[in-house]
């Protein structure tokens, strides 16, 4: 009798678990010049936390990847709900039904402006399935996904990270995590595909889906409020019980030009990203953190770029392929 409650009560306790984690969190920040890495603004970049639909940064990239590597067109080719979509909750701005179809193209357009927990299932369970086809192997095309994502992380150099779906809601006993340093490489990533750089500047898309009762038409809104500030590109929000409120922000400046020695003149790109993990003030905070970046950024630049310690001053990102 006693045995049976207390496996009840564990159980109970695990399912709890993400929300006592978000209630006892402090928030976690980054904010890195992405072309060199310099780290400008830190707090708490290192902890391990849930990062609820910023997850679809990973899910997203895989994708367009996948699609590069097999020539697929991201607005051709049609991708069909599973019928694991009626088992997923959280957004669903399209209405997603088992045998829905759709573009990849509008699946990635939902999944990054809309949240869309549905696209992003749908998008793993396609692309999955012809992962496992060309290998000649069987299974769950939805884990398959799940551990290119994975491999993405290990690339990218996130190793406070681990996915366990393509859409990031919290599960008992099987909760993903990242960190504030780890979202920042990724949607440097993120914004390195000029697939996705386009998708996540947009501030709503018209998308369409083909049902059992014909085609239905869904405008999505971008809910990053700060988009439409001048050099502002997005990239994503995300919010859950577990997570807090969550965004990723990219915002570019024009090059800095510069003479050298020789007489010739010489361009630096210039681009900051703003990572906040449960922050309740979210948009404000980044407004603040952009000013706050860009003169910090400056003043280093102006004293010679220096770099004392670069583990600790460096945001290690692979360089692009």
């Amino acid at each position: 009798m006693i045995r049976p409650m207390i496996v009840r009560l564990v159980a109970l306790l695990g399912s709890l678990s993400p929300l006592l984690l978000h209630a006892q969190a402090p928030e976690s920040l980054m904010v890195v010049e992405a072309y060199s890495g310099k780290i400008l603004v830190a707090a708490n970049s290192s902890i391990k936390r849930p990062v609820s639909s910023l997850n679809q940064l990973a899910t997203s990239i895989v994708a367009v990847d996948w699609a590069t590597a097999t020539a697929a067109d991201i607005s051709q080719l049609v991708i069909t709900a599973p019928p694991t979509v009626a088992l997923v909750g959280g957004p669903n701005p399209m209405h997603l039904q088992p045998g829905d179809k759709l573009t990849l193209r509008d699946a990635l357009y939902s999944t990054l402006l809309g949240s869309d927990n549905l696209a992003a299932l749908t998008i793993a369970d396609h692309i999955g399935s012809q992962i496992l086809a060309k290998r000649g192997k069987t299974g769950d095309p939805v884990a398959a996904f799940v551990v290119e994502m994975n491999r993405l992380a290990e690339l990218v150099g996130m190793t406070n990270t681990k996915f366990v779906n393509p859409h990031g809601l919290e599960r008992p006993r099987a909760n993903g995590y990242s960190c504030a340093a780890d979202v920042a490489r990724l949607s440097i990533f993120t914004m390195r595909r000029n697939a996705l750089n386009f998708i996540v500047r947009q501030k709503e898309r018209q998308i369409n889906v083909i049902g059992s009762s014909g085609k239905r038409g869904y405008l999505i809104h971008n809910p990053h409020e700060l988009l439409g500030a001048e050099g502002l590109l997005g990239i994503k929000t995300g919010a859950s019980a577990a997570a807090g409120p969550c965004l990723t922000t990219c915002m570019d400046r024009e090059p800095l030009v510069r003479v050298k020695p020789d007489g010739s003149k010489g361009a630096t790109p210039r681009r900051l990203i703003v990572v906040l993990l449960n922050s309740p003030d979210r948009f404000s905070r980044t407004r603040s953190l952009l000013q706050q970046g860009w003169s910090i950024y400056d003043a280093w630049l102006k004293d010679g770029a220096p770099v004392t310690e670069a583990r600790r001053e460096i945001l290690a990102v692979p360089a692009p392929n």
